[in-house]
């Protein structure tokens, strides 16, 4: 707690512990947290990661990009306290951790990261006034919607190297496999799908942000890692190919969906844990919709199925279950 007061008393103090803090808030609500320290770990979560792909330079675009962001913010709107919580900063974490995944890493990459974390910002603004009628969160759209654009703009302008996007294909169908695996591989997918919310596939990583949820909050750690375990059963039971469920891409975005729908109902008793996880094994259905989808096109659904799904029931909920808003 002394800790937390001198940490509190630096910022107070000082304009540069104050935007760090803002920076560290901004990538720790990329799971819908306010915590400086989750936000810390997460930035190591998303450097083990990294290394561990071989791909260094996300480290520097997840930093850049909520930095960024959030001097953008601090330019373009008038919040302070949105500002102060890092609620203009998650969107340009994630537009930076994606772009540098998908794009070689070249000096011109940098200037599309920092142009893309301005542009996600000016989404945020203009979603949050187009949405303020269903009074709906923007969630990830702003970063979803930015980086599919620099995506494909990837194929027609040759600065912009594309070299981790999906090669543009049919669906085809897969056969149901013939088994299903141990607990310790679901354990292990779950973790993996908790480390894909960053864009990588790693326990480490995975331990990390639940480490960093746990910091913040025992309830959403505990909230993630059922939603994940859930969705991977689902994806299972449903049929889903082995691979992408064992990288956890049927994971994160049904993570992502529990921890958003957790912090809108408190206290969450059965009916609403029951709602929450309705969600998720939707989320895992919104996902292969949206691979199937987007597969000719060669990019990725990103956090999309998240999104979707969170507004349908967000909308939806003063019908099902009386909300409080936090």
């Amino acid at each position: 707690m002394d800790k937390i007061l001198l940490w509190d008393a630096l910022r107070a103090r000082h304009r540069s512990v104050a935007f760090v803090d803002m920076v560290l808030r901004g990538c720790s609500q990329v799971m819908f947290q306010n915590n400086p320290l989750t936000g810390l770990l997460f930035f190591i979560a998303i450097a083990v990661g990294a290394y561990g792909e071989g791909l260094p330079q996300v480290v520097i675009g997840s930093l850049l990009g909520t930095v960024v962001a959030t001097l953008s913010a601090a330019w373009l709107v008038n919040e302070r306290e949105t500002l102060r919580a890092g609620l203009y900063g998650y969107n340009g974490c994630l537009v930076g951790t994606a772009l540098p995944t998908f794009l070689q890493a070249t000096p011109f990459l940098w200037v599309v990261v920092i142009f893309s974390g301005v542009i996600s910002v000016i989404v945020t603004v203009g979603l949050k006034k187009l949405l303020r009628t269903w009074d709906v969160s923007v969630l990830t759209a702003p970063f979803v919607l930015t980086t599919w654009i620099v995506l494909l703009a990837s194929y027609p302008f040759g600065q912009l190297h594309h070299i981790g996007l999906p090669a543009p294909a049919m669906p085809s169908n897969y056969e149901l496999a013939d088994s299903y695996p141990g607990m310790l591989p679901i354990i292990t997918s779950a973790l993996h799908g908790a480390s894909q919310v960053f864009l990588s596939s790693n326990a480490p990583e995975g331990l990390l942000v639940m480490l960093g949820l746990a910091v913040s909050s025992l309830r959403a750690m505990l909230l993630a890692l059922m939603a994940a375990l859930l969705a991977v059963a689902a994806a299972l039971l449903i049929g889903a190919a082995p691979q992408p469920v064992s990288s956890g891409l049927y994971v994160f975005s049904a993570v992502l969906t529990a921890l958003a729908l957790g912090s809108v109902y408190k206290p969450s008793g059965w009916h609403v844990l029951g709602y929450i996880f309705i969600g998720v094994i939707f989320t895992v259905l919104v996902q292969g919709a949206f691979n199937t989808l987007l597969v000719p096109l060669g990019i990725p659904p990103l956090t999309m199925p998240f999104v979707v799904t969170c507004w349908l029931f967000l909308i939806a909920n003063p019908n099902v279950i009386p909300t409080t808003q936090s």
